[in-house]
Order: structure tokens, then C-alpha cells, then sequence
């Protein structure tokens, strides 16, 4: 078997057609690597199953309530899993369980995949963090295709169904950094249509006119990225129309949000989603917040102390199931905060941040939390950004974006700070990181 048949199981014609396409279009960009969906043909139709459940399945629990898969997945967990067998037997409560973090996930991946798992077809990859724990994640053909399911159950939330399939071009993902993995492949469940991950930084095309001419000529039914690189595709402008936007990675500011829904015409969807668990809520200001999309996935709010919170009161979001059968979550503990409600047919996490909360002295002495500062700076257009207090209480600002000016930046914390707050905001060109949106080296700014 080729490198390409074993990328692409029983291609088809057309799905050569389309590979040909996407690499050989004189304005494409260096692909500088390979990949592809890897799906055995029984697999493909399974994976059009699970579409169509992620998309119609209802999620009828309440919150603190495990749903009743909930008991039969931790007892398989139990059973299976390497890791989890440690715990021993099964507890009388579920909130018994201890909870795990990243920490866990990068020191012991190998023993969390179950027994019963084809080793032979798993797949793995790299992904960082912003808690210092890289991980090579456990994963599978099948896994991987899960995705465009909950994706979907996002877009229809919004009007949107997919129709792009053979000789079309269905998603093409962003990126913008000097170094990124690009490839092209196609999606067996959408008749083979094209999929590609490009880089817009001028590294990767031979003429920086290429990128709008490829993107038109491409016309890819949904445009997926970060907000760094959808600032980019502001500045290239090309002349799309794409059905839908999809912002799967870092917070989206409204001002952002606002300048693509309005410039691209589309639905622009943010989406809470981690490599470790796929997509697990998507933002519909409608309903208050992100609406979970996962059928299987329980989502509880911890306290400190690794138990619920009331529903409305906020805690870490913790996570328990997901479709990565090749690594079963219980309670594990993401890092991020927020509250949860069931509103009407949707649960939904409400005021959601990334990283624990952190607090940021004023010039009085008064605390104010960090999803102030986020409600400050909503409005601008603002690519990414962080704010760190020193141990002198010195307030430094650094973001990324073009059309907003610092002293609008610097009014607008001002007005929330005090004018007697030391502060100082830097407009960058980017960080050659991953950052820690709030940080404060100050005694008691942990929330």
C-alpha cells in the first residue's frame, strides 16, 4: 500500500482529483507535510453514524445529576483503563472519585488508554499548553472524525447545514505562525470534498498575493481558525462568502467577532473546545453563554475542595466522558471557569474564562476580577492579548491588533482601574508563545 492509501484508505477518482487540486492550484501555498483521515471503509460508515447522532442527540441532564451512562462508563473505566485501575473499587457516590488534571495526562497517557483499544490504529499527536504540561495525545481514525459531528450540531444551531461534497472544497483550517504543520487530505463522509490546513504567514507562499487568490479559487464551504489568523484573513481580504466561521481555539473578542461576521457575511462561531476532549460547548449569546454539544459528556462545576457547586455559582469546569475512547476522562479538571445552568432545552456554561480566575488590585486597594478587565476590552477588536500586576501593583497591558489604538486600550482600564493606577499598554506585533491571559504576581490575587 502507498503513503497516500494508507492516508486515504479506498480514495476514490474524484477524491485523487480533489488532492491534485489542493496541491497543485498555481497560487497554493508549501504544504510542508502529510496527512489524512486514515478511515478503513466499515469505519467511514460508522463515522457517518455518529454524525448524525452528535447532531440529533438530546442532553437531558440536570446539573450535579450524573446523567445514567454516567455509573456503566466509570465501572468500564475501572475495568480498563490502566490508570484508573489504581482507584480500586467503585466508589458509593460519584463525587467519591478524585478528580485529574493535565499534569495527569502528560505523566501517565499511555496507561489511561483502555486494554481493549487496537493499539495498531491508534494515532497520536503533539499539542501545548499554557500550563507547562505538553502531551502526545491518544487518538483514533474514528476519533478524529467525530469532530465534524459536533461541529455540525454547532453550525445547525445557527441555520448552517453542510453541503459541500465531490469537487468541492468543504473546510479549509487557518493558521498564522512562522512554523505550522499544513497538509491537505478529504472527507470521506462528505464524498470525499476537500479539506486543507494552510498557514497565512508569508513563510509558506511563494507570492503573498497567492493567499487571497487560493482561498477564492478554493472556495471552501466554512473557514476554520484562531483569532490570529482570522485578523490575517481581514488584512488579506479575499472575496468570500463562506457559509460559516469557526473560532476553535483562544477566547474571541465580541469587537472581532463583529468585524468578521460583518465582512465574511456568515455565522462566525465560537467554540470551546480542547484537544483532550474535542468541541464541548459552543457561544450562542441567545442563550447566555456556551451550549454544550457532547451527549456523552457529563460537565460538572468544582470547588477547591473537588466538589459541585450550585448550579449558577461559579467553579472549575470538570469533564467526565467525551468520544475519545482512547482516553476516557473522569473528572478531569480543565483549568477554566464558569458557571452552569440548564436553560430551557440547553445546559449551558455561562461566563466562561480560561485559567483560573485572578484578581488585580486598583490604586484604593479595592480587588477587581479579571472577567472585568474582559468586559472592558470587549468592544475592540482585540486579536489576543494579557495583562500581568507586579509585586509593585504596576499594571502592564500587551495585545494584538491592528486597527485599535493603545490609548483606547489604556482609557477603557482607566475608566474600570482608576486614573491613579499605574498602568502601561504595548501594542505587539504577536507573542512568540502561548500565553497566560491574567497573571498577577501580587499575594492574594488567586481567586
Amino acid at each position: 500500500m502507498s503513503d497516500e492509501e494508507s492516508r486515504h484508505p479506498n480514495i476514490s477518482e474524484h477524491g485523487q482529483r480533489m488532492l491534485a487540486q489542493l496541491r497543485e492550484h498555481p497560487s497554493a501555498p508549501i504544504y510542508r507535510n502529510q496527512s489524512g483521515h486514515r478511515l478503513l471503509p466499515d469505519e467511514v460508515e460508522r463515522a457517518r453514524q455518529l454524525e448524525e447522532e452528535a447532531v440529533r442527540a438530546s442532553i437531558d441532564w440536570q446539573p450535579n445529576v450524573p446523567p445514567s451512562w454516567v455509573k456503566p462508563f466509570v465501572e468500564q473505566c475501572l475495568a480498563t483503563s490502566p490508570f484508573y485501575r489504581r482507584y480500586g473499587a467503585m466508589p458509593r457516590s460519584f463525587t467519591e472519585l478524585p478528580t485529574m488534571t493535565r499534569e495527569d495526562l502528560a505523566r501517565d497517557m499511555p496507561y489511561l488508554v483502555p486494554d481493549d483499544v487496537d493499539i495498531e490504529r491508534l494515532i497520536n499527536f503533539r499539542t501545548s499548553g499554557t500550563s507547562g504540561h505538553p502531551l502526545l495525545m491518544a487518538s483514533h481514525p474514528l476519533v478524529a472524525a467525530q469532530y465534524l459531528g459536533y461541529h455540525k450540531r454547532a453550525l445547525r444551531r445557527f441555520g448552517v447545514t453542510l453541503k459541500h461534497g465531490r469537487g468541492q472544497v468543504g473546510v479549509i483550517l487557518l493558521g498564522l505562525q512562522s512554523i505550522c504543520f499544513t497538509y491537505v487530505s478529504i472527507t470521506p463522509t462528505m464524498d470525499d470534498s476537500g479539506l486543507a490546513k494552510i498557514n497565512l504567514h508569508p513563510n509558506d507562499w511563494r507570492s503573498l498575493d497567492d493567499r487571497a487568490k487560493y482561498l477564492e479559487a478554493m472556495s471552501p464551504e466554512v473557514l476554520a481558525g484562531d483569532p490570529i489568523s482570522f485578523a490575517a484573513l481581514l488584512d488579506i481580504d479575499p472575496k468570500l462568502r463562506p457559509a460559516a466561521l469557526l473560532c476553535t481555539s483562544m477566547t474571541l473578542m465580541p469587537g472581532l467577532h463583529d468585524r468578521l461576521k460583518e465582512r465574511f457575511g456568515c455565522p462566525v462561531l465560537d467554540i470551546y473546545s480542547m484537544n483532550e476532549a474535542g468541541p464541548i460547548a459552543v457561544l450562542d449569546t441567545a442563550a447566555g453563554g456556551h451550549v454544550l454539544l457532547q451527549q456523552r459528556m457529563y460537565v460538572e462545576v468544582l470547588d477547591d475542595a473537588d466538589q459541585p457547586v450550585a448550579p449558577g455559582q461559579r467553579g472549575e469546569v470538570t469533564l467526565t466522558g467525551g468520544f475519545n475512547f482512547c482516553l476516557p476522562l473522569l473528572r478531569y479538571r480543565t483549568g477554566d471557569h464558569a458557571s452552569l445552568e440548564r436553560r430551557g432545552d440547553d445546559l449551558v456554561l455561562i461566563g466562561l474564562e480560561g485559567r483560573p480566575p485572578v484578581k488585580y488590585r486598583r490604586h484604593d486597594g479595592r480587588w477587581l476580577n479579571n472577567i472585568e478587565i474582559t468586559h472592558a476590552l470587549r468592544p475592540m477588536p482585540i486579536v489576543q492579548f494579557s495583562v500581568h500586576q507586579d509585586e509593585s501593583a504596576h499594571i502592564r497591558v500587551d495585545y494584538v491588533a491592528s486597527s485599535v489604538a493603545p490609548g483606547d486600550v489604556e482609557r477603557a482600564l482607566r475608566a474600570l482601574f482608576g486614573e491613579e493606577t499605574s498602568l502601561q499598554v504595548s501594542q505587539v506585533d504577536g507573542f512568540d508563545r502561548k500565553i497566560i491571559q491574567y497573571t498577577s504576581a501580587l499575594p492574594g490575587a488567586q481567586a
